[in-house]
């Protein structure tokens, strides 16, 4: 487990602006020693701010694997979908391959069964750690060594869609579950485990706003992650949280 670095900016758009330049040096490193590189975007302002701001860079797309955190459980053209959002901030924009895409499927497609639907993203991530020999075994699944795991995280500390005192954020075998009682909208949701979280080399957590300053100063200084998931976030061998001055108010 890495101790995190904190990086502090005068507002959201410094230090995402940051982030952007950082994820860019880390794809150049990547693509030159293994050929790819396999990026996880996040949404909400941050996120897709960073994702806007990667269509003004010089980045090889055909060398590209791209992955989501979580996903809003909705039908496929649903726009609250992560997916949607990514593909009119980035990936409508840049000559990343379809298949190189990894979405998490929508409702309409399996009626409903997000039990279902998880397995099938986690044999989605399991594929494409064995087509890459780039696999960690986690629990009972296989995931991509991530080289970056973006992450947003909300005012009481959840991350991707694993939320405080719930059996997803305490799940350690499965590489991707199911959330039927999100308790923000809309509640049913698929999401990557803290276990497949900390698969990957680098986490950076995109974080801004005064009302996110409490689980900033939880999460780096190391509390329970059932009580604040975002402390249960470590890259292999990076975590940074990347903020503003807001939300880094509380830290000693």
């Amino acid at each position: 487990m890495t101790e995190p670095t904190v990086r502090t900016f005068d507002d959201a758009a410094a230090l995402v602006a940051a982030a952007a330049d950082d994820l860019v040096a880390v794809i150049e490193q990547a693509q030159a020693e293994r050929g790819f590189v396999s990026i996880v975007l996040t949404g909400g302002t941050n996120g897709n701010a960073l994702s806007a701001a990667l269509r003004g860079k010089v980045i090889d797309w055909s060398r590209v694997d791209v992955f989501f955190g979580d996903e809003r459980f909705v039908a496929g053209d649903d726009p609250d979908r992560n997916a949607l959002q990514a593909q009119d901030a980035l990936l409508d924009h840049v000559p990343v391959p379809s298949e190189r895409v990894y979405t998490f499927p929508a409702a309409d497609e399996f009626s409903g069964d997000g039990e279902l639907a998880a397995r099938v993203y986690a044999k989605r991530l399991a594929d494409n750690a064995a087509e890459r020999g780039n696999g960690v075994a986690v629990g009972g699944g296989l995931v991509p060594r991530f080289d970056v795991h973006l992450l947003g995280m909300g005012g009481e500390g959840h991350i991707n869609s694993l939320f405080p005192h719930t059996d997803a954020v305490r799940e350690q075998d499965a590489t991707v579950v199911s959330v039927r009682d999100s308790p923000k909208p809309p509640p049913r949701r698929l999401t990557l485990t803290l276990p497949a979280v900390g698969a990957a080399r680098r986490v950076w957590f995109l974080v801004s706003g005064t009302d996110k300053a409490e689980a900033v100063a939880e999460g780096v200084g190391g509390a329970s992650p059932e009580d604040w998931p975002c402390a249960g976030a470590h890259g292999a061998e990076q975590t940074v949280w990347y903020l503003d001055g807001a939300a880094a108010s509380r830290l000693g």
